[in-house]
């Protein structure tokens, strides 16, 4: 047997690390066919129209807990699919709604999920268009389960793999702080911070011109999606220990937890390459949505993520191996 085969699946496998990478390998070589569609490894697929682009994205989402400090499941649904879109470039027009319930789930707390997904679909005049409800017997799914899908549409498409030699690397704000909030609601910890759970559009409308290549860093965190634009784009991406947009609390407790903060997801956020000529204009744009934005690093002749540490030294940013934090997005 090869020793790379999957036997059996873990909760690795869902962490967005290097096991996520093994299992999306496994799917996708079933369905190696030839066809129009182009962009199919980046955040969504798009479809050449003539003058326009059709993007289209899918995600499931199976958040414990469902409701978190900054959001719910409801929200974060509708926010990750709506910014999987923007990422591209594409202004969403329509999402797609499917749900799966547990028998006995409570129709209060239903109310409450669609409700969330109604705000966000009102502040971004983005309206769900289709959808499907399903409801299951007690215990075969945890509470519930949410599928969104999404179309958009675009004219010049920003592909995670468009970095080039002499960009600079920025974030649209301070990173995981998703993740530390649904961990501090799930084990019962006292924190301030709060979900980073947001749509990005507004922001990406503003800068996205200026990009050459834009990630939300969610499943897998900075570590994972910077990785990954750095290898599609053959070039190595040097970060600055100096300016990594960490909150204390966040690295408190990432630290209390023996978690990896560069692992940590975001669902608020972005990454993003700029050129030397417009990184300066983008700043300025991007400090009136958020004050944090911040250059992190840039990109250099090579490959790989390293972070030059204060005392002059450097060392390597991997993608996460191992067993991640689970169901957080």
């Amino acid at each position: 047997m090869d020793k790379n085969q999957i036997e059996n699946i873990t909760l690795e496998h869902g962490g967005g690390g290097k096991k996520s990478a093994e299992i999306i390998s496994e799917i996708r070589k079933n369905f190696v066919v030839k066809s129009k569609w182009k962009n199919t490894g980046d955040d969504g697929a798009t479809y050449d129209l003539g003058k326009d682009k059709l993007v289209f994205t899918t995600d499931a989402f199976i958040v414990d807990p469902i409701f978190f400090p900054g959001g719910d499941i409801g929200k974060i649904a509708m926010c990750g699919t709506i910014n999987d879109l923007v990422m591209m470039g594409a202004r969403p027009i329509g999402v797609g709604l499917s749900i799966v319930l547990e028998e006995g789930f409570p129709m209060s707390d239903l109310k409450k999920i669609m409700a969330s997904i109604g705000k966000v679909s009102h502040e971004t005049g983005v309206p769900i268009v289709t959808g499907d409800t399903k409801v299951t017997e007690k215990g075969k799914i945890d509470k519930i389960e949410i599928t969104t899908s999404g179309v958009g549409l675009v004219q010049n498409v920003i592909s995670n793999s468009g970095m080039k030699v002499g960009d600079y690397v920025i974030v649209s704000g301070d990173l995981g702080e998703h993740t530390v909030a649904l961990l501090a609601k799930r084990f019962n910890y006292k924190t301030k911070i709060q979900s980073d759970c947001r749509p990005l559009h507004k922001e990406i409308e503003k800068v996205g011109k200026f990009l050459t290549a834009c990630k939300d860093p969610t499943s897998g965190g900075l570590a994972t999606n910077l990785n990954e634009m750095a290898e599609k784009s053959k070039v190595k991406v040097v970060l600055d220990e100096k300016t990594l947009p960490y909150k204390k609390e966040t690295v408190a407790v990432t630290e209390l937890l023996g978690l990896d903060i560069f692992s940590l997801a975001s669902e608020g956020r972005f990454i993003a390459s700029v050129s030397p000529r417009n990184v300066k204009k983008v700043l300025q744009i991007l400090k009136k949505f958020n004050p944090e934005v911040r250059i992190i690093g840039r990109a250099e002749k090579g490959k790989g993520v390293f972070v030059k540490t204060e005392l002059g030294g450097s060392r390597c940013i991997e993608v996460p191996r191992g067993k991640l934090v689970p169901r957080i997005c």
